[in-house]
């Protein structure tokens, strides 16, 4: 075997290995832990199984790349401490609405329908601990509007009973 068969041979090698690498990320999802948030909406008490985001790996992916999020089902973004927020929707395929929180649990404010892949800013109206993202059109149909109170353990008003 003269040298370019070997480094031929090298090469293919290393392609398969970065190719196997990539495919391994690419199906690898990191397990964020659920709380169930709970709003008290206009039109009842509205329940939320929601990933919580609380550290800058899983805030900065968030709902990227997600084709599917069911219909009480969302994401909490925990800041752990009010400060401006600014969102975006860039490589998000679903809709959604976004919806900022005091932390006193309160809402400060709701982005609706935030639209797929836009990189345009959407930031919070005033300091906020967290931000819930629920699929578009949802805070809505179901009467959640500024004001309302958000129960969560990171806003340390759960619930009873409430995980």
């Amino acid at each position: 075997m003269n040298c370019k068969h070997l480094f031929a041979i090298a090469m293919l090698a290393c392609l398969q290995g970065g190719l196997a690498a990539n495919a391994a990320s690419a199906n690898s999802k990191t397990v964020l832990p659920l709380d169930t948030v709970i709003i008290d909406a206009a039109g009842g008490t509205v329940r939320f199984s929601a990933e919580i985001a609380a550290d800058p790996a899983s805030q900065e992916k968030g709902l990227m790349y997600r084709t599917r999020l069911a219909p009480d089902s969302g994401m909490l973004f925990d800041f752990h401490a009010p400060e401006p927020q600014t969102f975006w929707m860039k490589n998000t395929i679903l809709p959604l609405d976004m919806i900022f929180i005091r932390a006193d649990g309160t809402i400060s404010s709701i982005a609706p329908d935030a639209v797929p892949y836009s990189e345009t800013p959407i930031p919070s109206t005033e300091p906020v601990r967290a931000v819930l993202e629920i699929n578009a059109g949802r805070a809505a149909a179901l009467g959640i509007e500024p004001g309302q109170r958000v129960h969560s353990a990171i806003f340390g008003n759960a619930l009873p009973g409430q995980k």
